[in-house]
């Protein structure tokens, strides 16, 4: 996934009408990020400098992809992509009823989480668990993950949201048709496949229904 040249704060914020206020929350977890990454490894280093195209606007494209949901589960949340970029976007749309479960099982980063939700009062909250783990899925509007597992794996965590109704939003890269070609062997699904707004080879898959074969 590759950014764009000179694409800065005011740049994200022209490409997608954010308020001030919103755009000084993926500030300050912009500048949290930088800081504990330097002592704990959240993303890759070399991927902070390009942190409002491949990460914040990234991330923000799934959120236009559900217009009116308002829960949402983002497995495997890591430093929080997509699932905080969508809780700061469900503040900005003043969104009822809104809520962000960040399911993340790696307790640093779970704790980062937490951090930067209640320094910009994000509607979010934390589970630190696997996903397999969960005794109770939450019922939601999206279940998401990024960057979380193959496809084939993947489709595992979510199906027990999609279940309960949840659409599934999938970010994948360049190997897309690939994994689902691999992931047909074991699943029914007809998924929507929507090009990705910041890498040309990348794609999301929208998922209504999901069957397991086998």
């Amino acid at each position: 996934m590759s950014g764009e040249a000179e694409f800065d704060a005011g740049a994200f914020q022209a490409r997608t009408g954010v308020s001030r206020e919103t755009l000084e929350r993926f500030e300050h977890w912009r500048a949290r990020l930088e800081e504990t990454n330097a002592h704990t490894n959240l993303v890759g280093r070399s991927t902070l400098t390009d942190f409002w195209f491949r990460h914040a606007y990234d991330s923000w494209q799934v959120l236009d992809l559900a217009p009116g949901a308002a829960r949402w589960a983002d497995l495997g949340a890591g430093a929080g992509f997509p699932g905080l970029a969508i809780a700061f976007g469900l503040m900005d749309r003043k969104t009822p009823g809104a809520h962000v479960i960040l399911v993340e099982s790696i307790a640093k980063k779970a704790a980062f989480l937490r951090r930067v939700i209640q320094e910009t009062g994000a509607p979010a909250s934390v589970i630190s668990d696997r996903v397999e783990r969960l005794d109770d899925v939450p019922a939601v509007d999206v279940v998401t993950a990024r960057a979380m597992a193959p496809l084939p794996k993947l489709l595992g965590y979510v199906h027990p949201f999609v279940e309960k109704g949840a659409i599934a939003l999938l970010p994948k890269g360049g190997r897309h048709s690939e994994e689902l070609t691999e992931a047909r062997k074991s699943w029914t699904l007809d998924p929507e496949v929507i090009p990705s707004a910041t890498a040309p080879e990348a794609a999301i898959l929208k998922i209504r229904t999901l069957n397991r074969d086998r």
